[in-house]
């Protein structure tokens, strides 16, 4: 059994840790410390990213009392992950003057196949060593409450639902465009994961003008090569001869198509024309009312008006409806906070 083993490597690690690799950054206005000394029941959401790890402490009601946040480029094992989790949650509750013992619960988004249920995080492309691993047991071991983990697209999803531009929609699709493209999927007020866990990954739907050739193990899906971060980029650098400009991000090169620039319009155009084809076709299936674009790509404005102007053509049965991100970068955390408020109100029996 992998717990027994998980807990003595983290012991060890934790012996182990160095400066460079684990220490963090904390922020906490006034107000905040001020909240937090008051309230004793608080939540922690944790963001785990390929790059970066987010860490916020919350009250029981979602009051934001601080952030934490610090790189997993070096650190990205479990175990390791571990390590610097406890380490901004104990920073922030003393920046706080609060404990441990102040504590509810704590909820995780992991990016990867995520067995909620479970607990387990299948697999993941964009973290060593992630297979299998019981995440939401070592988050317990570690801190002695309740804990949960979702997947990071679906933890985008139950944000965007609670306080985000899907709020008291009950019907609607998330879709995080980024390095890689998922979507989370609330349907009738309930979040949808499918048998395998896997629901949602529309990155390897095929539409007109992607790829036809099956899906690999370990390489991007149809539509996702074309319309992830990586596939416009490539589109972008191999077809531009100013060595000056072949490094800029999706949102920049979209941006460029509303100055003129005829290489940056047609790359905008085949992929406003690939998502609304992936939207069009998404709507058919779950008549959704509203699909939120989020993620570094998802959030370019320009991308969602030429989207729209697409979709515009497509009116039967039902038009979808599309809108940007509200909460933006903040829509995993703000997620990962409304998932331990509620394993606080379910599992660890407070009053939310």
């Amino acid at each position: 059994m992998k717990s027994s083993s998980n807990t003595k490597s983290l012991t060890a690690v934790k012996k182990e840790r160095t400066n460079k690799a684990i220490h963090g950054n904390s922020t906490s206005g006034r107000r905040e410390a001020r909240l937090a000394s008051k309230d004793k029941n608080l939540v922690v959401g944790v963001d785990i990213g390929g790059s970066n790890l987010r860490i916020a402490l919350a009250d029981i009601r979602g009051e934001v009392l601080g952030r934490w946040k610090a790189s997993t480029k070096e650190t990205s094992s479990a175990e390791m992950v571990i390590v610097q989790i406890e380490q901004g949650v104990d920073a922030l509750l003393a920046q706080c003057s609060s404990s441990r013992r102040a504590l509810l619960s704590i909820a995780a988004g992991t990016p990867g196949v995520t067995d909620s249920e479970a607990g387990v995080v299948l697999a993941t492309s964009f973290l060593r060593g992630w297979k299998d691993v019981p995440f939401r047991w070592l988050l317990e071991s570690r801190f002695a409450v309740p804990a949960a983990i979702e997947n990071d697209v679906r933890m985008a999803a139950i944000g965007e639902h609670w306080i985000g531009a899907a709020r008291n929609v009950d019907d609607f699709v998330f879709l995080g465009l980024g390095t890689g493209i998922a979507a989370g999927i609330f349907a009738n007020g309930k979040l949808i994961r499918g048998v395998n866990c896997t629901a949602g990954e529309v990155g390897y739907m095929h539409v007109p003008g992607s790829p036809e050739d099956p899906a690999k193990a370990g390489a991007p899906g149809s539509l996702e090569s074309v319309l992830g971060g990586g596939g416009i980029h490539e589109q972008w650098a191999k077809n531009r001869a100013d060595s000056h400009l072949r490094d800029l991000r999706a949102t920049e090169i979209f941006a460029r198509a509303a100055r003129g620039d005829e290489l940056a319009q047609k790359i905008l155009d085949r992929s406003a024309q690939l998502l609304a084809y992936a939207i069009y076709n998404i709507s058919l299936v779950l008549n959704s009312s509203l699909f939120v674009l989020g993620g570094g790509v998802g959030v370019s404005v320009p991308l969602r008006d030429a989207t729209e102007r697409v979709l515009a053509q497509y009116t039967e049965p039902s038009s979808p409806k599309l809108a940007v991100s509200s909460l933006g970068k903040d829509a995993q955390i703000m997620g990962a906070i409304r998932l331990a408020m509620t394993t606080a109100e379910v599992r660890g029996k407070a009053t939310v």
